[in-house]
């Protein structure tokens, strides 16, 4: 009935990682075929949003042109087809983060709804009075304020694990922390704000010795890095399709099966039952039990094929790509007059975080704007890094696989004006 999947038209071969190698995928993108403000696209945004590659674009469409139907619900063939590719994606991602299990893989919204639905039911079922949550300083919003919400309403308490000066976990700090109140520990993989990559198996086999469990955001760790949650050994990992070249309003939240066996539902109705009465409900199994209502199906549909077309460039690939561009560019900023980055920890990734001498990041952002380059400027969803290294905001540029040594170029040209700009 169906054409074939675009996905299954990549090229699994060498020849693809070494394209990236060589000069990276923006003729995948059909977004950098219009040119910005009259100029070139150079598109440095990849940690808040990644562009799409026409494979994930064709993907969706073909779905919503040929193929949609309503899953889990119909006896007809369109229907029976629909949940047929919604459930194979399940399994690309869970050979995308290596699980054990298909049914550890929950559809959610993105990484923000997972981290709200473990606080909702994971949390609320070990958290009391007393109790304490441990962060680290370099926490995106979404893994803060509903643990906040959460401690409002069980009397818990956040303590927050230090970073060094150049942004890297104080892991002596980190383990200290540990104490007998501490019955949870959520930390991003990476930082959006620094680009700092955390040691989370470490940080997972020292909560563990001692009890703890560990709820990982993964954000943006899984677009740049292998992700093996079996070798981590952590409780929970989430995070969003839109980060990994996929659509928006998709996400997945990876937990133990026999973790999400004993949580309660996040939300009522639709799949996440089994039957229901006015005397009672009798709820679905692992991962239906938490997927109330129709879901984004065109969203995971596009998810499978965005994490196919990552796989074929290969992880070790896209990582070398990023370095030689992260190294690249810190050599490219650091010759500018009066700018300082923020974040140098030894392990990073992909992301260029800056403030300049005297010049607001956002005035920065709307001059580079004018010549097509596309950065953030502000505090990244991530206000508490602002206030450790005492500033309001930074510039953020942030590296994609369809980035260039010519894009950094003319950051660093763009970067040079707004210096002679300012004087």
């Amino acid at each position: 009935m169906s054409r074939p999947d675009p996905s299954a038209c990549l090229n699994l071969s060498s020849s693809r990682t070494r394209q990236l190698l060589v000069g990276g995928m923006r003729q995948d993108f059909p977004i950098f075929e219009h040119p910005m403000r009259g100029k070139r696209l150079v598109y440095l945004d990849s940690a808040a949003s990644a562009q799409k590659p026409q494979v994930v674009i064709d993907t969706v469409q073909r779905f919503y042109t040929e193929e949609y139907a309503n899953i889990h619900r119909g006896v007809y063939e369109l229907s029976e087809e629909a949940t047929q590719i919604y459930e194979g994606n399940r399994e690309k991602v869970r050979r995308l983060i290596n699980a054990r299990e298909i049914r550890e893989m929950v559809y959610v919204r993105g990484t923000t709804e997972g981290l709200n639905l473990l606080a909702a039911t994971f949390g609320r079922q070990r958290l009391g009075e007393g109790d304490e949550i441990l962060l680290t300083e370099m926490e995106h919003h979404s893994n803060i304020v509903p643990w906040q919400m959460l401690c409002e309403q069980t009397g818990a308490k956040i303590v927050v694990a230090p970073i060094t000066d150049d942004g890297a976990l104080d892991m002596d700090a980190f383990e200290k922390l540990l104490g007998p109140k501490v019955k949870l520990v959520s930390v991003a993989h990476i930082s959006n704000a620094l680009g700092t990559v955390n040691p989370v198996k470490e940080i997972t086999r020292l909560a563990h010795d001692k009890g703890i469990p560990v709820i990982i955001d993964g954000a943006q760790a899984v677009p740049h890095i292998a992700v093996d949650v079996q070798d981590i050994d952590c409780d929970f990992y989430v995070f969003s399709g839109h980060k990994i070249y996929g659509p928006t309003g998709i996400g997945i939240l990876y937990g133990k099966a026999e973790l999400l066996e004993q949580m309660p539902p996040y939300q009522g109705g639709g799949d996440m039952i089994l039957t229901v009465s006015f005397k009672g409900t009798t709820y679905n199994e692992i991962p239906y039990r938490f997927e109330a209502g129709t879901p984004d199906i065109a969203g995971a549909i596009g998810l499978g094929t965005a994490i196919i077309y990552v796989q074929s460039l290969g992880f070790d690939a896209i990582s070398a790509h990023n370095d030689k561009l992260l190294n690249y560019g810190t050599e490219l900023l650091q010759e500018i007059p009066g700018l300082r980055l923020i974040g140098t920890a030894p392990e990073k990734v992909a992301v260029l975080s800056f403030v300049m001498d005297g010049i607001h990041p956002h005035d920065i952002g709307t001059i580079l704007d004018s010549r097509g380059i596309a950065i953030r400027a502000g505090h990244h969803c991530a206000q508490p890094v602002m206030e450790r290294f005492n500033i309001p905001a930074t510039t953020r540029a942030s590296i994609g696989i369809y980035n260039d040594k010519s894009d950094l170029d003319a950051l660093a040209e763009g970067l040079r004006e707004v210096r002679r700009m300012f004087g």
